[in-house]
């Protein structure tokens, strides 16, 4: 029987500032549930493992007090500000109890996050106002490293992505969005996997009149595109895999895409091939046809045990012949999805793995780091993970990946990733993929098409409001029209913004 892990409880005491705290504490347990309390009275007085912080407004100042006892010990910090409150300097407060509080957790736990403090999804954001102002990159790395404790070396990736990103961000048309496609199907359920995706084989009875209302859901889109003038920057689909549908369902969806948009002024259309089982030169000639010039064959590793253990259904032969096929049908921009810590590897393995991959010579690789979601079937095994060697296959992408001519073009994390890592994504010049990084830059209207898919209506003001489909297939089919009605907030929004200049 599976060791139940009860909840490390974290007593607020004059605030309820929670979401970075948990964060910070996510660091160093990466694994624990976490119970928040407000009353001493309702914790147990049994419990030996407890962190108490603690803000107390006095007439000329603020006290904040952090109480730490984990793995039977036990450390307090506390530090004497200006006088502020949690409501009007939420960001300050939250700062310095992050901060004593990953001070108190390293001393105990003797780590220390190669990302610091920082634990947003998108480390670039904290970099792009310095860099836009002027400063020089030894400045911008001085500033973050000191307030935010991260590595010289992750410092740098940011830095790099960041110089990758800005040209092809400053050409982005303003009076634009992209097209987000979800295929919610995959040739089976990858152990690590979170995502509203289901096997062909179960859900085979389902595509037919899923693929047919995608292909109405698209002309609703398309309609509403059309009458407000906008144009269409970029175009994804994703999933699931969605060369896991036959050839001519997912022509049907490319088709619908071509009727109902202007596809004129596309800069790019990519199709997440995934799988390599699932891609043939009949799929391939088929997406060149509808003028498709992206795609990714996502192998995850070249190791033929790992995917058997992670539930992959195909072989590395399968993925060099996948490979093979596509650059056959005329793709010149192939990307390559690897994971770094996937059950079962090993550093060797994963090095044996990037020398195959390189052998190939993709045209961009995506390095994500094993992530434990709750959602996965992984993660009911999630505490084997924890002292996997992620960290070291991570560094050697790092180290290698631009040596052989691939520059770090995006970036984003994730919460409960091993490690405390990051997925980056690597490119060769021209070969960037503008969707990923118009997604993570936040700059950028995305609609979204199909089950699971969110809409994200991103204002002039900064301001971002989401609209999400329904998650599962049968419950996108049978509750369409509902789901419907929620595009008129999305007109709403779009007929209100004030575009500006089209670039």
């Amino acid at each position: 029987m599976a060791e139940v892990m009860h909840p490390y409880p974290v007593l607020l005491v004059g605030h309820t500032l929670k979401y970075e705290i948990e964060c910070i504490l996510k660091i160093f347990m990466p694994m624990q549930k976490f119970a928040f309390y407000y009353d001493k009275a309702a914790i147990s007085e049994t419990t030996h493992e407890l962190a108490v912080l603690t803000l107390i407004q006095q007439a000329d100042q603020t006290l904040f007090s952090v109480f730490v006892s984990y793995r039977g010990k036990q450390q307090q910090k506390t530090v004497q500000c200006a006088r502020c409150t949690p409501e009007a300097d939420k960001s300050f407060c939250e700062y310095q109890f992050s901060t004593m509080l990953y001070q108190i957790l390293s001393e105990i736990t003797g780590l220390r996050s190669p990302w610091g403090l920082l634990t947003g999804i998108r480390p670039i954001k904290k970099l792009q106002p310095l860099l836009r102002a002027g400063n020089s990159k030894e400045k911008i790395i001085q500033m973050l490293s000191e307030r935010y404790w991260v590595s010289p070396e992750k410092l740098e990736l940011v830095y790099q992505t960041a110089m990758v990103q800005e040209p092809l961000l400053t050409r982005t048309p303003k009076r634009a969005v992209s097209l987000y496609v979800s295929i919610p199907f995959c040739p089976t359920r990858c152990s690590y996997c979170s995502f509203v995706s289901h096997s062909v084989e179960q859900a085979r009875s389902l595509i037919p009149d899923y693929v047919k209302y995608l292909c109405r859901e698209l002309a609703v889109w398309g309609d509403l595109v059309q009458s407000l003038g906008l144009t269409i920057d970029t175009v994804y689909f994703g999933g699931g895999t969605p060369t896991a549908i036959s050839t001519d369902q997912l022509e049907q969806v490319l088709e619908a895409v071509e009727t109902h948009f202007d596809l004129s002024y596309l800069r790019e259309y990519c199709v997440e091939a995934g799988r390599p089982d699932t891609i043939t030169l009949e799929k391939m000639q088929m997406l060149r046809a509808h003028h498709v010039n992206r795609i990714s064959v996502n192998p995850q590793t070249m190791q033929d045990a790992v995917l058997e253990t992670i539930g992959r259904k195909h072989t590395t032969a399968q993925t060099v012949e996948a490979f093979r096929i596509a650059r056959m049908a005329g793709f010149d921009n192939i990307n390559m999805d690897l994971i770094a810590g996937l059950p079962g590897d090993t550093p060797e393995g994963f090095h044996d793995t990037l020398d195959q991959i390189l052998g190939l010579q993709p045209d961009s690789i995506t390095v994500h780091a094993l992530t434990l979601k709750r959602a996965a079937n992984l993660f009911a095994t999630g505490a084997t993970q924890v002292h996997n060697p992620v960290a070291q296959m991570v560094e050697e992408s790092i180290h290698r990946l631009p040596t052989n001519g691939y520059a770090p073009y995006y970036m984003y994390r994730q919460k409960n990733t091993i490690d405390n890592q990051e997925n980056v994504g690597y490119a060769r010049p021209g070969k960037e993929s503008l969707y990923n990084i118009l997604i993570m830059d936040e700059t950028q209207c995305i609609i979204g098409a199909g089950c699971g898919a969110s809409t994200k209506i991103v204002e002039p003001s900064g301001k971002i409001t989401r609209i999400h489909n329904y998650k599962f297939p049968y419950e996108y089919v049978r509750q369409f029209n509902q789901m419907m009605e929620k595009k008129e907030q999305a007109r709403t929004l779009l007929e209100c913004m004030d575009w500006g200049e089209t670039s």
